[in-house]
């Protein structure tokens, strides 16, 4: 059964969808059968490499949000992060493209370390409050996991993996995803938001009961 996740590096919600979709999928009963890739998505296409000022200004002026407003949205997100072992920092997140850094999981896919990377990203960026758009950040993330550093720095010297990642906003739109995270199984069925592990694996289950075990035995 193919489950593709759109997300965002910066994207707060979404690494709390991970660690919840993670936890549905180690309670699957045909876990084994799950491929999952991610798909690149942006919340800012038009980001430039770094935004100054905090994230909090930032999230303020655009959502028209007081400073008040945004320190409690960001004191929920912390809480609700720390219920499933991640440690924010959001006051301390440095804003800006996540374009390469998407870039770079489309090569770690290549080498069977998207997950790997996915995870170190949202680390740095949530966590350690690292810049994605720059270039060592993305050198040591891929060095950590084991993307080969010749094809990294090949990478952020060309034009290399924007299509793909261009493609997977297309098909974004194209499947009238709007927020991420998105969970999508075999193109047929979807969650949307950082859904409870209960709700995530009740989807995984409805995916396999219409579909998924034919498609994972034809597989086979």
């Amino acid at each position: 059964m193919e489950v593709e996740i759109w997300s965002d590096i910066a994207c707060p919600w979404c690494y709390i969808g991970k660690r919840h979709f993670e936890a549905a999928l180690s309670a699957f009963e045909h876990a084994e059968d799950v491929n999952v890739t991610w798909r690149s998505f942006e919340l800012d296409p038009s980001a430039p490499p770094e935004i100054p000022g905090s994230s909090a200004e930032m999230l303020a002026q655009k959502y028209g949000m007081s400073a008040e407003q945004v320190e409690a949205s960001q004191a929920r997100l912390t809480q609700m992060a720390a219920a499933v072992g991640l440690d924010y920092h959001l006051d301390s997140t440095r804003m800006g493209s996540t374009f390469d850094g998407h870039r770079l999981v489309q090569l770690a896919r290549r080498h069977g370390l998207q997950d790997a990377v996915k995870e170190r990203l949202l680390r740095a960026r949530l966590i350690e409050g690292r810049l994605i758009s720059d270039p060592e950040t993305l050198l040591s993330v891929a060095a950590e996991v084991g993307v080969p550093e010749d094809e990294v720095r090949a990478m952020l010297a060309s034009d290399d993996f924007a299509d793909e990642v261009r493609a997977d906003e297309r098909a974004a739109q194209q499947l009238g995803i709007s927020g991420v995270p998105m969970f999508v199984l075999d193109r047929r069925f979807g969650a949307s938001g950082a859904q409870p592990p209960e709700q995530l694996l009740a989807l995984l289950r409805h995916g396999w009961d219409n579909g998924g075990a034919d498609q994972s035995r034809s597989a086979a």
